[in-house]
């Protein structure tokens, strides 16, 4: 079984990388770069954790598009990026439009053509951001209009180990798996010390909080979110 994962180099997706090499014979991953205000730390991330787990077949996606869409704090720097609020229930700032949709286009491209039959996705629902393309019942949609969009010999499952797991989970499984989460990278808009005051420094940090486990990433700020 050969599997495609997504792979942004943060700590959700690389325990979901090291789910998908546990669980496949070949591992391949493709990461997107979209202007994103960290693109050149997540993408040396993405290398740095293909190295650690022994994933050879990379595929680094320009995806611009993104960029040129805006509506987000990660691609439009005129837009700040929110202070970390984890009790607020709209959509932060940080949504990019579909990006997960995009994605997994792509995605689903590439693994037709090496006749995967798995894409993983490190997706959270339970404990995060609150991104409507990061619901299981999306990915539970989505992978019926993939097939639908693919040959009739094709059949391609979308994987989300991670999806209903608390941050805090995330932490523990990638400790007890030995997942390298020293090489991982979150900040959304840092690309030197964790900023610690966005979303994804807040929910990371509350994790490993709430793990009884030290962040070993270098921080600006450490805030206690716990």
């Amino acid at each position: 079984m050969t599997s495609v994962v997504l792979l942004s180099g943060g700590m959700d997706s690389t325990l979901t990388a090291a789910i998908a090499r546990a669980e496949s014979d070949e591992v391949a991953a493709i990461h997107f770069n979209y202007r994103h205000r960290t693109e050149r730390r997540e993408l040396a991330a993405f290398h740095a954790v293909c190295d650690a787990l022994h994933i050879r077949k990379r595929l680094v996606v320009d995806a611009e598009v993104l960029r040129n869409i805006g509506g987000s704090s990660l691609t439009d720097d005129s837009i700040p990026v929110s202070h970390a609020d984890l009790s607020a229930t709209n959509i932060p700032s940080s949504y990019v439009p579909f990006r997960n949709g995009t994605f997994l286009s792509i995605a689903t491209g590439w693994a037709e053509v090496l006749g995967a039959g798995r894409i993983y996705i490190g997706a959270v629902e339970e404990d995060s951001s609150g991104y409507p393309d990061c619901r299981k019942i999306f990915f539970e949609e989505f992978e019926k209009a993939m097939n639908l969009g693919t040959k009739p010999e094709t059949f391609i499952r979308i994987m989300t180990p991670v999806i209903a797991l608390k941050k805090s989970e995330i932490v523990r499984k990638s400790l007890e798996l030995h997942v390298p989460l020293e090489l991982t990278w979150s900040c959304y808009q840092s690309e030197n010390e964790a900023c610690g005051e966005c979303d994804s420094c807040a929910l990371r940090l509350r994790g490993f909080e709430l793990a009884g486990a030290i962040d070993p990433l270098p921080y600006k700020k450490r805030p206690k979110y716990a």
